[in-house]
């Protein structure tokens, strides 16, 4: 398929810095024996990739903003561009030895979000998408599952760790959709939840808490895909408020009833 000139910087950054994860993660085996030790390393692999990014997007591209999430902002030359970034999604994952985490980076243009890229280095799957081009996994064209009854889907989300106040919402939101649903996942890296959904292998997600760099590739690769999104809060804008519902096209509404009758 035809790439714009910056999907082919997009898909060089993430796989590049994805190997660098990747070769960092055949480490951490060795080091489960301490959890501090095991953190910092994780932590010093994530700075490392996160670096990598920053340095290939900026010398691609030296006007556009950056945003990522283990930095201050960057102001770019250029308002109306800005690379939205994080260089590990499912950091927890990555740190108990669970290959499951990923690289990502979505394209702003003029508040709006044009391009997005999600590598899984574990699984060496590219889900990209460029708006009004399809959304794709490696050369294969994606497109969100066809399941129309709840009883047939699969659902992913998050469930809150320690420390945080919405573990109430959450048993109310599992309590709605479990009885109802062929089970929910909780794997641990929403950018990877959304690639899911636009590759049919899961049929929704939803979470709260979310940050701007969980959701803005994913968001694109959704919606080319045939996905649907939207805040929990009817009428917010998802990146703004950091909750999210996305679905396939025919179960889309149901899920959102159901998530929406706990907030």
């Amino acid at each position: 398929m035809a790439q714009s000139a910056n999907m082919n910087v997009m898909i060089a950054t993430a796989r590049k810095a994805g190997r660098a994860l990747a070769k960092d993660f055949r480490e951490v085996a060795n080091l489960q024996v301490s959890v501090k030790g095991a953190g910092d390393f994780v932590t010093r692999a994530d700075m490392h990739a996160d670096q990598v990014v920053k340095e290939e997007l900026i010398a691609a591209r030296p006007t556009y903003g950056f945003l990522a999430a283990e930095r201050n902002e960057i102001e770019g030359k250029d308002p109306t561009r800005r690379w939205i970034v994080d260089a590990m999604v499912g950091a927890t994952n990555f740190q108990h030895g669970m290959p499951h985490y990923a690289v990502t980076i979505a394209l702003e243009h003029k508040g709006e979000i044009i391009a997005g890229v999600i590598y899984d280095a574990a699984q060496d799957e590219c889900f990209f998408a460029e708006k009004g081009q399809g959304a794709w996994m490696n050369e294969t064209r994606m497109r969100v599952s066809g399941r129309r009854t709840m009883s047939d889907c699969v659902f992913a989300t998050g469930l809150p760790s320690a420390g945080r106040s919405d573990l109430p919402q959450t048993l109310t939101d599992l309590a709605q959709i479990l009885p109802v649903s062929a089970g929910i996942r909780n794997l641990g890296a929403p950018a990877l939840d959304l690639a899911y959904v636009a590759a049919g292998r899961v049929d929704g997600f939803w979470e709260r808490r979310l940050k701007v760099w969980d959701m803005a590739a994913g968001l694109i690769i959704l919606k080319e895909a045939g996905g649907f999104s939207e805040s929990i809060h009817p009428g917010e804008n998802s990146l703004e408020d950091g909750t999210l519902i996305a679905a396939n096209d025919q179960i889309f509404t149901q899920l959102a009833k159901a998530v929406r009758k706990s907030s």
